[in-house]
């Protein structure tokens, strides 16, 4: 009787935090600590208010999170599939990862491959959320996309020691795009062996420098091929 009582006493509080969550009237600080009181509720109501809230910027983050408090993973699912907003679609893979179901590696590879950086970024954060490493075969084959995916997802399984990546690293050298060059050649100064020295030495006699817009990185300096791999032929001559 008394757990009775005491749900019953919560009931008038939970159906004033929806309401505030949902007052467009309020404040974004206002909603957000509603929605802070709303974590762990499962209601049919509270679930669908924080799936509509995915689509707003400034909810989108608490929003996600009780979805995935409350087991809502299909709600985040059909957002990282279908929700305009990249935001909202960077929300719901970056909660589904921290879930490290089997199920939602295939959407969170697919959602590595969004045009949006954000949304690819997320998704492979979440792959790296999940501390058994079953992402790594997802992670091997988004390290060979190019651009900031491959150096996001090569840099995870560099971290894990993947027995992949200087194999990896071989075939991004092989390509003549610089940018995906120079990833190879950190992953196969960090992991190759001597076989990799004499195609580091002809990359060595490059001259070549990466600007900053060819790596997709905004602001950065220059950076030489032929510098990187002689960095590398020092690690692997150690």
């Amino acid at each position: 009787m008394k757990v009775l009582a005491v749900l019953l006493a919560a009931l008038p509080l939970m159906a004033g935090d929806l309401e505030n969550f949902t007052d467009n009237a309020l404040n974004y600080t206002q909603r957000n600590s509603a929605c802070f009181a709303l974590r762990g509720n499962k209601t049919p109501e509270a679930v669908a208010a924080m799936r509509s809230a995915l689509e707003n910027a400034s909810l989108q983050a608490c929003a996600a999170a009780n979805l995935r408090a409350a087991g809502a993973y299909p709600e985040l699912l059909g957002a990282l599939r279908d929700a305009k907003d990249p935001g909202a679609r960077a929300a719901a893979a970056r909660e589904l990862g921290t879930a490290q179901k089997p199920e939602y590696l295939a959407p969170l590879a697919e959602a590595a491959r969004d045009r949006d950086v954000l949304v690819a970024g997320n998704a492979i954060e979440g792959l790296m959320r999940y501390e058994d490493r079953s992402s790594a075969p997802q992670l091997r084959e988004i390290a060979l996309i190019g651009g900031i995916q491959t150096t996001l997802a090569l840099d995870i399984l560099i971290d894990w020691q993947d027995p992949e990546v200087a194999s990896l690293g071989r075939k991004l050298v092989a390509r003549k795009n610089p940018a995906d060059q120079l990833t190879g050649i950190r992953a196969i100064g960090l992991r190759g062996d001597k076989s990799d020295l004499p195609r580091l030495k002809d990359l060595a006699k490059d001259d070549q420098e990466m600007n900053a817009g060819s790596r997709g990185f905004g602001f950065m300096p220059a950076v030489s091929i032929s510098r990187a791999a002689k960095t590398a032929i020092a690690n692997l001559e150690k």
